[in-house]
């Protein structure tokens, strides 16, 4: 029993369950087990993810400090590595991962107690000192006192002389160690005259008794020992049986990041990824000539870290000519080899698809290689139903690859993710932000540059500008959309899968028709996982073949409809946030359960009721206008839609158009403060469509954006003149 070290009521142990959040503890122990949730740790930032900070808290232990536990931005704080921190245990998972929270108080002075935990005990930092000082103390006397029973000062004369002997000539200190493990042959401790002492660990000495004099018999006494043999390569795939055994691997350097400890070198053979950490001493770089995509051989002990393999690294050497020609050629067999799918099978028969058979594949073998290489994939789509479900197919079969080719259990964080964009252009303001962060993964944490996808967007000229900005750093870009495409993508990208650029209709194909074909082909283990997307993807006039797919995988009419609803509300929601769970479980949950149907049925519902309203309004406010026998439904935007709310702009005009169109030539124009939107029954080019304003209103900063299927953009002060021009346009173009 003891005292609380802050209000002194009698505990077992050093502080009362009270006030356990008052003090501050240092972790002594040896496993994430030994922690106790709730209180607060002194700790060491050990590095930066998208999603959180990595602390370790103590030498063994390593825990996530998530973004959403922060009072502040991830972006915002000025921690860096191997920086002192203080942050609360939250939760320790089964299989040893740590959630950490934040502590507003960052200064141990802050705390009211500090204590140290050993896994088994709290204890006061002055009773460890004083342990240790009595447990040194103790060594020194036992020590002491298995030298008396000995003639200290012969011994030690006797050392002296053996020392100062061997200094002077080293045969003789091999000698007369040879001598002494002999021991003497009589009482007067001179050697027999027939005697034959070792010399060294190879040579032989022999000693005469009419000369006294020794030979040498062969060169082998100083010779070094006989070296082990050497290790036999391994690869990464078949170390998992191999704990605690030293093994020989050769590869390509793919990430470096410094710890608080070690150096963590991430190697990539032709099997998979692991990470092997290498010390020099704490916070110091090991090894600093060794960098990303230089080629490598390593011998290390195979262990396991949180759970996950890790090699301690021993030896750490660069291969150069000849050794690492060979090593860079077996790696891209295997890459070629893994990467590029055997043939394209398509999810249906689909005109638009089937034009792009080359593409996807393409694409597939681009997406499947970096994953081998294991760079860092980032998906760009549109905020909008398409859009995320094609970015969701993407995602669906690349993560269980990221699972099986790296030994770390956050990697499919870590090497995914889907960014959502504002509209259907890559443009310089999402360029930027995506150079900015990979470069920043680049130099803080040794990561490779990234492969960009960008799905449901991106195939017209106005993204064009943002992957010029990416080739400067040769990050590679694969386009997949469904949108009218401009010519000049084709070369401004890795990979383009537009099947207008093959000269295929794409009035009946979406974006998401596109990616799960890919995806398809990117990994086939999820194929089944994939056949209901196209069918959700469409608004109206779903290819019959689609509704087949869904249908035979269990989603009828009605719960695709559900998903491309709930999907779509979801979407407008926290827009710049990929929502990964949230969207795997509405439209992969668990459909023996019902989770999955009743969370989708439960947000279209919303769905319904919040675009039934904005409907209601909007079509008491039309006015229908006949231009040259065509019927215009013009809407001021502004005026008659809530601008911040859900629905947005273009959603609405999409429902609004779908429900008022007439027979004949129908438009829905929306005219907003600066952008004007149109819905056609007939083909329109929108490109040609601004070219005509612009004629006509010279002075209205006329410009379209996202190419013929996008919108036009224009000056406030132009906007009845710009409208006017609009309606004389459409009238030439559809009469």
């Amino acid at each position: 029993m003891g005292n609380c070290i802050i209000c002194g009521t009698t505990v077992d142990g050093e502080i009362c369950e009270s006030h356990e959040e008052d003090a501050v503890f240092e972790f002594r122990g040896t496993s994430a087990s030994e922690l106790t949730p709730g209180r607060y740790y002194r700790g060491v930032v050990d590095g930066y993810a998208d999603f959180g900070v990595f602390v370790d808290i103590g030498d063994h232990v390593t825990g996530l400090l998530h973004r959403s536990e922060l009072d502040r931005r991830l972006e915002s704080l000025d921690w860096e590595s191997g920086d002192e921190v203080f942050v609360q245990v939250l939760d320790v998972r089964d299989n040893g991962n740590v959630d950490l929270g934040w502590s507003i108080r960052q200064r141990e002075r802050e705390f009211r107690g500090h204590l140290i935990d050993t896994g088994d005990d709290e204890v006061r930092p002055e009773d460890l000192e004083d342990d240790a000082e009595a447990e040194s103390a103790a060594d020194s006397g036992s020590s002491s006192g298995s030298d008396s029973d000995t003639d200290a000062g012969a011994e030690t004369a006797t050392d002296t002389e053996s020392e100062a002997s061997a200094d002077e000539d080293p045969a003789a200190g091999d000698l007369q160690a040879a001598a002494d493990d002999t021991g003497p042959s009589d009482e007067t401790g001179a050697p027999n005259a027939s005697e034959t002492v070792a010399a060294g660990s190879g040579g032989v000495a022999t000693e005469t008794a009419a000369t006294g004099s020794t030979a040498a018999t062969d060169d082998a006494a100083d010779a070094e020992p006989e070296a082990e043999p050497a290790l036999k390569r391994t690869t990464i795939e078949a170390i998992e049986n191999q704990v605690g055994s030293v093994v020989r691997l050769e590869g390509e350097i793919t990430g470096v990041r410094q710890t608080s400890g070690p150096t963590v070198f991430e190697l990539r053979d032709e099997t998979a990824t692991v990470e092997c950490a290498a010390f020099e001493e704490a916070g110091v770089r090991a090894y600093p000539d060794v960098d990303v995509d230089d080629v490598v051989r390593l011998e290390g002990e195979v262990e396991r870290h949180h759970g996950d393999l890790q090699i301690e690294t021993e030896t750490l050497e660069i291969l150069e000519g000849e050794d690492r020609e060979t090593v860079r050629d077996r790696l891209e067999e295997s890459i070629e080899r893994e990467a590029r799918p055997a043939e394209i099978d398509l999810l249906a028969d689909h005109d638009a698809v089937a034009a792009v058979e080359d593409g996807l594949s393409d694409a597939a073998t681009a997406i499947r290689r970096a994953v081998v290489e294991a760079r860092p994939i980032v998906v760009r789509h549109g905020a909008t139903a398409d859009g995320y479900v094609a970015g969701a197919a993407i995602e669906r079969a690349v993560l269980p690859l990221i699972r099986e080719k790296h030994t770390r259990e956050d990697a499919e964080y870590h090497y995914f993710e889907r960014r959502p964009l504002d509209g259907r252009v890559y443009d310089m303001d999402a360029a930027t932000s995506d150079v900015t962060s990979m470069l920043e993964a680049r130099d803080r944490h040794g990561e490779q540059l990234p492969l960009v996808v960008v799905a449901d967007a991106g195939s017209t000229e106005e993204s064009i500008d943002g992957y010029d900005l990416l080739s400067l750093y040769d990050a590679e870009t694969v386009v997949i959309d469904d949108s009218r495409a401009d010519e000049e993508i084709a070369d401004a990208v890795s990979v383009a899968v537009a099947p207008s650029l093959s000269g295929a209709d794409v009035s009946d194909v979406t974006s998401t028709a596109l990616a799960a074909n890919v995806a398809a082909h990117i990994n086939s283990d999820v194929r089944d996982d994939l056949v209901h997307l196209p069918a959700v993807s469409y608004w109206e006039d779903t290819p019959e073949a689609y509704v087949d797919l869904a249908t035979e995988a269990g989603y009828d009419e009605t719960a695709v409809s559900d998903r491309r609803e709930a999907v779509a509300l979801e979407a407008f929601y926290q827009s710049y946030k990929d929502k990964r769970e949230l969207v795997i479980d509405l439209l992969f949950g668990d459909e023996e359960t019902g989770r999955n149907g009743d969370l989708a049925a439960h947000v279209s519902e919303q769905f319904r009721a919040k675009l039934d309203t904005e409907l209601e309004t909007a079509r008491e406010n039309l006015e229908t206008e006949r231009v040259d026998g065509v019927t215009v439904a013009v809407l001021d935007t502004d005026a008659f839609t809530h601008r911040y709310n859900f629905p947005t702009t273009k959603l609405l005009l999409d429902a609004l158009h779908r429900r008022q169109r007439d027979e004949g030539p129908f438009v829905t124009l929306g005219v907003g403060d600066d952008e004007l939107h149109v819905r056609a029954t007939e083909s329109l080019n929108v490109r040609e469509l601004g070219e005509a304003i612009d004629d006509a209103v010279p002075n209205g900063g006329i410009s379209v954006v996202g190419g013929q299927d996008g919108h036009v953009e224009f000056l406030p002060g132009e906007r009845d003149a710009v409208r006017e021009a609009a309606l004389e346009a459409l009238g030439e173009t559809l009469a």
